[in-house]
Formats: structure tokens, sequence, C-alpha cells
């Protein structure tokens, strides 16, 4: 969450103290990231780095029913779907062209998810320590456990997010980008 704030606010360089193990998780979205860098201020530099990656043909990637395409583009669009068969989430499909101003409005809040029923296969296998109610909204099927949720389609906003953190690690594509039941593993 943590690279996607900084990728989707356009940030190339960023120093970050932190006293733990690991990144924390906060809320289980990126607002929280965008709200620290508003506070601590933002320096434009002569020549920034870039997360953005230029791409000169198409690519296709794919893992078991995954799938992620991207096109060169001089600006960069994620067109995500997800189908779940829980009816919470159902089929959802969200478009964005993304920019700072985009990424921190209709992204940055949304909050990762899980299922109640792979709850306690999760914990015994040492996973979802941190998690809570508190930092993940947990579906059960048909409902939410805590809701409200920040946007009807929370889920597939969340997917674009986890995205553009796991595409900032090999620099963010400029390219329309289709990602069908995307995932971190694709």
């Amino acid at each position: 969450h943590l690279l996607s704030s900084l990728a989707g606010c356009g940030l190339s360089y960023i120093h970050i103290e932190v006293d733990g193990k690991e990144i924390p998780l906060l809320d289980g979205s990126s607002i929280q990231w965008v709200k620290a860098f508003e506070e601590v201020g933002i320096k434009k530099v002569p020549k920034p780095a870039s997360f953005h990656r230029e791409i000169k043909e198409s690519m296709l990637f794919s893992k078991d029913s995954s799938v992620i395409a991207l096109t060169p583009s001089k600006k960069i669009t994620i067109i995500s779907t997800i189908s779940f068969s829980y009816k919470a989430i159902g089929d959802q499909t969200f478009v964005i062209d993304l920019n700072p101003k985009c990424f921190v409005e209709k992204i940055a809040p949304a909050r990762t998810f899980g299922f109640k029923d792979q709850f306690q296969e999760l914990s015994d296998l040492g996973l979802i320590k941190g998690g809570s109610l508190d930092n993940a909204l947990v579906c059960d099927g048909e409902k939410w456990v805590n809701p409200p949720l920040r946007f009807n389609n929370e889920p597939i906003r969340h997917k674009i997010l986890d995205l553009i953190g796991d595409l900032a690690l090999v620099g963010l594509p400029k390219a329309q980008i289709l990602v069908y039941k995307g995932s971190h593993s694709l």
C-alpha cells in the first residue's frame, strides 16, 4: 500500500524510518500514507526519478485464471475486472486514467478485503497476523461483516491499488493496462 501511494501520487523519492519488522498496514488502504505525505510536505526536485517505465510493445501475462495485458500509451489507464462467487462482491469493473488527483480521490481510500470463511485456514498458516476489522473489510458471502464500504465497489478499487503498488516494483508502465482477476502473484 505504501508503494501504491508513492506511485499513485507521482512521488519518486521518499525517506521513511520504520521502527518494527514491517511497514504498518494502517487502515488497509493507502489514504493514511497520502495524508502523511501531505503533512510533511512534498518538494519538487529539478530532475526527478520516476516510477514510470516506457514500454514499446504490447505484453500479455497470465497465471491460472488471472490475466494482465499492457499496450503502450502516452498515459496510464487501468481497466480492471474481478469476479467473485460471494454475492457481496460479485462482478465488478473499474476504469481510471491514473494521475495523482484521481488516485487520491478514487483509489487510495479503498481498503483491503478478505473472506470470513477463509479466516481460520489463513490463521493456521501463520498469515494475517496483523489483520483485524479495523484494517480489512471482511466478506461473509452475501454481506460485509464490518460495513460501511467507502465505495460501493471498494473491492475492485483496492485490487487496482494493489496492482499499482506491485507494478511500481518493476516500473509503473506508461500503458493501457487491462487486468482480469488481478492478484499479487500475477
